[in-house]
């Protein structure tokens, strides 16, 4: 098979060096992000996601959380957005008007999970990602919360997904696609399901397998040595990708590949 569509990205060199160069020297120019998550138990990776996306070097984030955080939220948030919570201490049913006002507002939005359980808060999202029309970033519990959805985030243009490689198994099936994943898979297979995936569906996919972040978009793959799987389910290495995307949009695996250089 020719492997041309797989470009392999070392430790601590970024492949794309032009991606680095043009990140936006001002504020004014560096992008509107708005990040969603939160339950009442708590919020710690959306107020990372936060922290990152400014020091990162964002021009504007706003992050959406439920009102039962509305007294625990420190106050170097200052941006924080307070929704309608359910019972379950999630958002609510009721807090899409709110997430629409803010999607309008962002160029991109980043559901950074912590989200809760809640089958109302599920529909929220779903409804919430049918209706949004711009860049869009999952990662963590947020995949999760919408798995009963694969086939809209598959097919939705625009969109990111930083999953995990069981959640990546679990998107497949849900949408029937006729290669299996196995965690005992070679590189080489899973670079091909996903060349082939993303030549099929217009998401762009980021997954952790073997010591190997990979990303993939529009049939090309970017790997990458990987040995902290923790920033990844932190949601840290989504944030930072969820910024460099801001600033390179047509670029979307591009600009990913060269934001997590910083992380390993």
């Amino acid at each position: 098979m020719d492997y041309s569509f797989w470009k392999k990205q070392p430790a601590n060199s970024p492949l794309f060096p032009d991606i680095e160069w043009s990140k936006p020297e001002q504020r004014s120019k560096a992008g509107r992000l708005a990040i969603i998550g939160g339950n009442k138990l708590g919020f710690a990776g959306v107020a990372e996601a936060y922290g990152i996306a400014l020091s990162t070097g964002v021009g504007e984030s706003k992050a959406l959380l439920p009102d039962a955080l509305r007294k625990t939220i420190p106050k170097a948030m200052t941006a924080a957005v307070f929704a309608p919570t359910n019972p379950s201490g999630s958002l609510g049913k009721d807090a899409l008007a709110e997430m629409n006002a803010l999607g309008n507002w962002a160029e991109s939005v980043f559901l950074v999970g912590d989200a809760g359980r809640s089958s109302e808060t599920a529909v929220l999202y779903e409804q919430f990602i049918s209706d949004y029309q711009g860049q869009l970033v999952i990662t963590r519990d947020a995949i999760d919360l919408v798995k009963n959805s694969a086939q809209l985030l598959v097919e939705r243009p625009e969109t990111v997904l930083v999953a995990s490689f069981a959640q990546l198994q679990k998107i497949f099936q849900a949408i029937y696609y006729p290669k299996v994943l196995t965690f005992s898979m070679q590189l080489t297979n899973l670079v091909e399901a996903l060349h082939k995936f993303t030549l099929t569906y217009p998401v762009t996919i980021v997954t952790l397998h073997k010591d190997s972040l990979l990303i993939s978009h529009n049939g090309e793959v970017i790997t990458t040595p990987w040995d902290n799987p923790m920033a990844i389910w932190r949601g840290s290495v989504a944030a930072k990708a969820a910024c460099y995307w801001l600033w390179n949009p047509r670029k979307p695996a591009e600009a990913i590949a060269t934001s997590v250089i910083s992380h390993i």
